[in-house]
């Protein structure tokens, strides 16, 4: 199904918007349908989809309520996308898990994004910044999100991992393979058959550093974490690989395409870049209004695990419910002029983009302090970086994904 053009986001009837078709997304046609959906029908019934049918949540205030409610809203009765993973394909992870088996994972892995080992990471990850981009051609065409956003997170994944940096790009692939929509035409695989095979590979060859790890004291990384943690060192196949999977993802795409994402923005916003480097301590606020601008997660996904009404409708026992991330983040109701990019908006870090609630992104802080560092690296180097057209973005639901961005710098 290809977009419907923004126009049509006034004519078309409520019981014909379908939130969930990934073209919106990809080429930029959601504003107006969320718009629509927050003033006249903020919880909305879909009837029909090809995920099947679904209640759209748009407001930021009941996108709130409900990540709060995990009682009502669970993770764990569908997981977190609009689309079902088969039955006989399914990768618990503790993200689709609720309390207590949610908590008691992910406990586990919290401790490497704790304050201190995030000071501890810093030289590392400013000496690697500094690298990538000194290593950039002057004058000459290049991608954006090849050079800089990919090369910069997989560095920051084998880390977190401890995986051999020289193999660190299949991290990149499983991650890609993890969110692929398989009926997009560029996707890695073209069905979930494929894609379930790939990430048993994933799960075999970290597997392999997995028990390595185990043999080993405890060890600061993720892969020895969970292979010392009570509650994830015995896992089942399908739920290692579904944590390993939200661990690559996590790690890697909100911080991917936030760099790329945030480049964009101040590219379109050139008022933007003038006080960016007229007062470079704007940057700590910076990086959380490119987080809300991007919204790299779209939605999160709950089901309901009891009839349960809900913003004046009546939500039934097994319905999907979508939370969607990218529609609170331009709520006039919770933001002030959200529709504008504000380096220096007040309260920038009051957005949806991490999730709320018992869910909120485990990583946030790690992410905030990778774009930290990426601009006032930026902003020590290059007066201008030119982009040279609109970004390529994926084809998605779930991540709001670049795929790429051509870029020059003047030299």
């Amino acid at each position: 199904m290809n977009a419907i053009p923004d126009r049509r986001a006034l004519q078309l009837p409520l019981d014909r918007f379908d939130m969930s078709d990934p073209a919106l997304y990809q080429t930029q046609s959601h504003f107006a349908f969320f718009d629509r959906l927050r003033r006249e029908d903020p919880v909305h019934w879909c009837a029909e989809s090809r995920f099947g049918p679904y209640w759209s949540v748009t407001r930021y205030k009941d996108i709130m309520a409900a990540e709060v409610n995990h009682q009502v809203f669970s993770s764990e009765l569908g997981g977190i996308q609009v689309l079902d993973q088969p039955k006989d394909m399914q990768r618990p992870s503790f993200i689709r898990m609720d309390p207590p088996k949610h908590d008691e994972q992910r406990k586990v892995v919290q401790p490497i994004v704790a304050p201190g080992n995030l000071a501890n990471m810093e030289p590392l990850i400013r000496e690697r910044t500094r690298m990538v981009l000194d290593g950039l051609p002057r004058n000459e065409e290049f991608d954006w999100v090849e050079r800089v956003s990919i090369e910069l997170t997989t560095l920051m994944l084998a880390t977190l991992f401890d995986f051999p940096i020289e193999e660190r790009r299949k991290l990149t692939y499983w991650s890609d393979i993890a969110i692929a929509d398989v009926t997009d035409p560029d996707s890695p695989v073209r069905s979930e058959e494929e894609r379930f095979a790939e990430l048993r590979v994933m799960a075999e060859t970290m597997g392999r550093l997995f028990a390595e790890r185990r043999q080993r004291p405890p060890g600061f990384d993720l892969l020895s974490m969970l292979a010392h943690g009570a509650a994830t060192r015995d896992m089942p196949l399908r739920e290692f690989m579904g944590n390993l999977a939200l661990l690559i993802v996590g790690g890697n795409d909100t911080t991917r395409n936030s760099m790329s994402g945030g480049l964009y923005a101040l590219h379109q916003n050139p008022a933007e870049w003038d006080k960016l480097r007229a007062d470079p301590g704007l940057i700590p606020n910076m990086v959380s209004e490119i987080i809300r601008w991007v919204t790299p997660v779209i939605h999160m996904r709950r089901t309901a695990s009891r009839d349960f009404e809900f913003g004046g409708k009546r939500i039934r026992e097994g319905d999907k419910v979508c939370l969607w991330y990218v529609s609170g983040n331009r709520d006039p109701e919770a933001i002030e002029e959200p529709d504008r990019f504000l380096i220096d908006r007040p309260r920038a870090r009051q957005h949806l983009s991490f999730g709320f609630g018992v869910h909120r992104c485990v990583g946030n802080r790690l992410a905030e302090l990778q774009l930290r560092i990426l601009w006032e690296e930026v902003l020590a180097r290059f007066p201008r970086i030119e982009v040279l057209d609109a970004p390529k973005r994926i084809y998605s639901n779930f991540i709001h994904g670049i795929r790429s961005l051509p870029v020059r710098i003047p030299g």
